[in-house]
């Protein structure tokens, strides 16, 4: 594509060394390392890095020229803009040949359930027969074939490219979680989201967004973005959680249409008469096409919730209810998402993700419905991040469990012990133990654990690595609870 023609899409810009435009793009590039021959280098101003300067280091790559929000010395072509994440949206979209509005893409945010909400929308989207993309915590998935991901929800330019890749490889229905820091920074500028869902609002990412107000703002513009015109050949649903206060602002902020779901409120999609059990969770899933018995191997009332949202996502897709609830019987767990580990042990172990106050209650709660004897939960709080969670998460530990164990979960560039002495402060008077090292932690639980008794490892799920100061260390919460299961039945009790 030829720059001059990107630049025509830019309503405002200054060039520098600007002599020659009629030049061809091979590519965008916000990387300088990734930078080739005919590049268009994007300078972006982030936390820690600023693009800009490594635009010489783009120039002797091969970039062709420079997008930039200042003046740079350099001389290629400078193009400057007043802000260079709404421009690469732009020119992203463009460049890619605007793939987001080719594909069937159903966005999801929430605080919890993203993860899982995702999976299983994109399993029902399987069982109705729709090669599928994923992007998400976990990884960017194309078909079966996986690759990493650095955030929840990627930045525009790179959005832009895998939503190419998947249509190229025959794709046709997309899901992405949608975190509030990428709404909020502008990430998903230029996605064109045919269905937007919402899981649910609790306290998470204050150091980021400072208050629950700033916080719930940013992830409704999801279903503010969803547009104000009425495409009736493509129409725009917004999926909300009636259970939940923060979905009555969000039905103000779009005018797509709206489907709802809740369990204790009256909603278009909901869950009634539900039985739970240690092997899984029924109920009868009633939905404007109608209502069905689903018998579901996922445990827990937040798994519910899950599957209601990913029920409505699917219901606004038009896929029949028997395909919905075929797929919904056949889910198994999400790794690190209440993922029981078995090594032949006579208690139970579960790693779950839950990070946030809200979740841990949930699993815990969850637990407690059918644990026959003690409930050990380790739990963690990560650093430099929301402090005023930590007491909370103590709280509750200490509360839904018997035996709470603080450790560290990715302390990260805080000291640990500190951490700790946070979570001290919601449990002051009730009993606990107090393990740094992660790794005595879980082993601790599982040498005191009893047949019968539960043990719930929390806050890193499927993360494999710990970060410690500026290391990144391999660190599996599953993997070494085998170890510790084999150690106690080898004798090491």
């Amino acid at each position: 594509m030829k720059l001059n023609e990107l630049l025509n899409l830019l309503p405002f810009y200054k060039c520098k060394n600007a002599e020659e435009l009629n030049i061809d793009i091979q590519s965008i590039e916000m990387d300088s390392r990734e930078v080739k021959d005919g590049s268009l280098f994007i300078c972006i101003e982030g936390f820690t890095v600023d693009g800009h300067l490594f635009a010489a280091a783009a120039k002797d790559k091969g970039a062709a020229a420079i997008l930039a929000e200042r003046d740079i010395e350099c001389d290629l072509p400078v193009i400057i803009v007043n802000d260079t994440k709404r421009a690469m949206a732009v020119l992203a979209d463009a460049f890619y040949g605007q793939p987001s509005q080719k594909l069937h893409l159903i966005g999801i945010t929430g605080t919890n359930g993203k993860t899982t909400t995702s999976h299983i929308v994109e399993q029902i989207l399987k069982n109705h027969g729709k090669k599928t993309g994923l992007i998400g915590t976990m990884y960017i998935k194309i078909g079966e074939n996986v690759s990493n991901v650095k955030n929840t929800t990627p930045d525009s330019l790179t959005l832009q490219k895998t939503f190419r890749r998947m249509l190229d490889e025959g794709v046709e229905g997309a899901v992405m979680e949608v975190s509030s820091h990428a709404l909020h920074m502008g990430r998903v500028y230029g996605c064109d989201y045919d269905v937007a869902v919402f899981t649910n609002l609790t306290q998470d990412h204050l150091d980021y967004h400072k208050t629950m107000d700033s916080y719930r703002q940013a992830k409704g513009l999801l279903f503010s973005q969803l547009g104000n015109t009425f495409y009736h050949n493509k129409p725009k649903f917004a999926v909300l959680n009636n259970d939940d206060p923060a979905s009555s602002q969000y039905k103000l902020m779009t005018a797509a249409h709206i489907l709802t779901y809740g369990i204790d409120s009256s909603s278009d999609i909901m869950a009634e008469d539900i039985k739970m059990t240690a092997s899984g969770t029924s109920f009868n899933l009633k939905t404007p096409a109608g209502t069905k018995k689903v018998e579901m191997k996922l445990i827990g009332k937040f798994s519910v919730y899950n599957v209601l949202a990913a029920a409505g996502a699917a219901a606004a897709s038009g896929i029949p209810l028997d395909t919905i609830v075929e797929a919904i019987e056949n889910l198994q767990a999400v790794r690190g998402r209440f993922e029981v580990v078995d090594a032949g042990q006579d208690f139970t172990v579960i790693v779950d993700y839950a990070h946030t106050p809200d979740s841990l209650e949930n699993v815990l709660k969850t637990i407690r419905q059918f644990a026959r004897s003690n409930v050990y939960a380790v739990v963690g709080c990560g650093g430099d991040r929301d402090r005023a969670k930590r007491p909370v998460m103590a709280e509750i530990a200490a509360t839904y469990s018997d035996v709470p164990i603080f450790t560290s979960d990715n302390p990260r560039s805080e000291n640990p012990e500190q951490i700790l002495k946070d979570m001290e402060q919601g449990v002051m008077g009730k009993d606990y133990l107090k393990i740094i090292s992660r790794e005595q932690a879980i082993f601790a639980a599982i040498e005191k654990a009893e047949a019968g008794d539960v043990v719930l490892i929390a806050g890193k799920g499927h993360e494999t690595y710990q970060i410690i100061g500026t290391e990144i260390l391999d660190f599996d919460d599953r993997e070494v609870a085998i170890r510790a299961i084999s150690s106690v039945r080898s004798g090491g009790k």
